[in-house]
């Protein structure tokens, strides 16, 4: 990926109970792309539904747009999954997919502001 990964979780509660995680991914658009960006969240939607089994063990997907104060054009997208376990092996089949790589990651990377992008492990404070 060319990034920093950031490993910042929490260890299972006692008792073995699962902790959920987010992969948490920040990053900035460029302002001349925004209109691409929002035509590439819609194709990456329909990229999920075509193909369930890159996803396996995403619980949720959510992508939120900068509104008010900070730098215009910031993301954040936060993928919920049940362990830190599940964001190593869903990492491992998108990297490993050769239409994901080439088509969906690379055209999202030719739209965000690359060294503002950064990629984050985070679980519930409580």
């Amino acid at each position: 990926m060319g990034s920093l990964i950031a490993w910042n979780f929490r260890l299972p509660a006692q008792g073995g109970e699962r902790t959920t995680v987010f992969l948490v991914e920040k990053y900035e658009v460029g302002l001349d792309k925004l209109e691409e960006y929002a035509a590439l969240l819609r194709k990456f939607d329909a990229f999920m539904k075509k193909r369930p089994d890159l996803f396996k063990g995403v619980k949720s997907h959510k992508v939120f747009r900068h509104m008010l104060g900070g730098n215009y054009g910031g993301c954040v997208e936060m993928t919920e999954m049940d362990s830190l376990a599940d964001v190593e092996k869903s990492i491992a089949r998108w990297m490993a997919d050769k239409e994901f790589m080439t088509k969906v990651y690379a055209e999202f990377m030719a739209l965000i502001v690359s060294q503002t992008y950064s990629v984050n492990i985070w679980t519930p404070a409580a």
